[in-house]
């Protein structure tokens, strides 16, 4: 399943619209510069609140699709910070019965050939508006390395590879969300990573030193990396995608060509990806990492590899965030992208990512 958690996406028109501001808080005007549909699902119960939202899901239980017994063990303590999100392919399913159907294979598959207790999300959403319950409130999905404990795993099915969950199954998800912060299976702060803090994600805290204009970036022939044929993103990009590889991390040039080597391997080989997710990857070493590069579209987010540039810090930053030189290498590689005209921000302001990546509640 999947191996990275996005803590912080970074749009042209947010940045642009909050200028100097020191007012945060989520706002409609802010809300119509993003992708409404898959936006909806992330920015959490504060906007939910706020349109009024008060459904309640269409839950399918584990008895009525026909599940298998359920023998996982381990427990989730509530509430949970965080909500994590994926599509399932090869799935594609329109009403229940033919979504049950499903939903038994791939428990099958999870059990049987994965070799894991059962399917590896809490919930699952079809494109029927139902949500399908996979392992449940309670116990720990396998969805995610480093966050199964912490996080309800939530999947879409029953669309094609590639497109959108259709507007009935975000409804859903939305329903869902909502319900769980209410019973109290979910913080109402989960969302609060993809929220930019005024006290230093804007506003720097000293003068800032003249930033040369692009890093020294290590090229994909300096790493070794394998050649593929992915395909062309568009520019543009509307988006900055900040995640981390959720794996080890590296402090020496040399250790981080050979992770990302590996990363790369793992993605093409175990994921079927056309090559690694990441548009480039940073170090602790301060270095970055040619991943697919500026004009290949990734595989980092579900719903913006093709609209968003991914960079990701090479290791796993659930309890610190990287060090100095990892977060400066970040800063001067998207004000890299402005400047090439590579990334739409209207106005990128030099900051300290530092807090964006800290996990909720902190």
């Amino acid at each position: 399943m999947r191996m990275l958690l996005w803590f912080l996406v970074l749009s042209a028109l947010d940045l642009a619209a909050w200028g100097d501001s020191l007012e945060l808080s989520w706002n409609e005007t802010q809300a119509r510069g993003l992708s409404q549909e898959l936006l909806d699902l992330f920015v959490g119960i504060s906007q939910l609140i706020h349109t009024g939202h008060n459904g309640v899901p269409t839950i399918v239980s584990r008895k009525e699709w026909g599940a298998r017994s359920l023998t996982c063990r381990a427990q989730l303590t509530r509430p949970v910070a965080y909500v994590i999100t994926d599509q399932i392919t090869g799935m594609e399913c329109e009403e229940q019965n033919a979504c049950s159907q499903k939903l038994r294979g791939l428990q099958s598959r999870s059990v049987y050939t994965k070799g894991w207790c059962d399917v590896a999300y809490n919930f699952l959403v079809g494109n029927d508006g139902r949500v399908y319950e996979g392992v449940g409130w309670n116990i720990q999905g396998m969805h995610t390395q480093g966050y199964n404990n912490i996080s309800l795993g939530l999947a879409f099915f029953g669309n094609n590879l590639g497109s959108s969950p259709s507007p009935t199954a975000l409804s859903a998800a939305e329903d869902l969300i909502f319900y769980a912060i209410k019973n109290g299976h979910l913080s109402p702060r989960y969302i609060q990573p993809l929220l930019l803090k005024a006290e230093s994600c804007l506003v720097p805290h000293q003068p800032l030193m003249p930033r040369k204009a692009c890093p020294n970036i290590i090229t994909r022939s300096a790493w070794e990396a394998r050649q593929t044929h992915c395909p062309t993103m568009s520019l543009p990009a509307k988006y900055v995608v900040i995640i981390h590889t959720a794996g080890a991390t590296c402090n020496v040039s040399m250790d981080c060509r050979i992770r990302v080597r590996d990363i790369q391997s793992y993605h093409i080989d175990a994921k079927d990806f056309c090559d690694i997710g990441y548009h480039f990857l940073v170090g602790q070493d301060g270095g970055v990492y040619e991943g697919v590069g500026w004009h290949t579209e990734g595989s980092h987010t579900y719903g913006y590899n093709d609209i968003g540039l991914g960079i990701a810090f090479i290791g796993n930053f659930v309890e610190k965030p990287p060090n100095a030189a990892a977060l400066e290498a970040a800063q001067s590689l998207i004000h890299c992208s402005v400047v090439k005209g590579l990334q739409g921000l209207r106005e990128w302001r030099s900051c300290s990512l530092r807090s964006c990546l800290s996990a909720p509640g902190a």
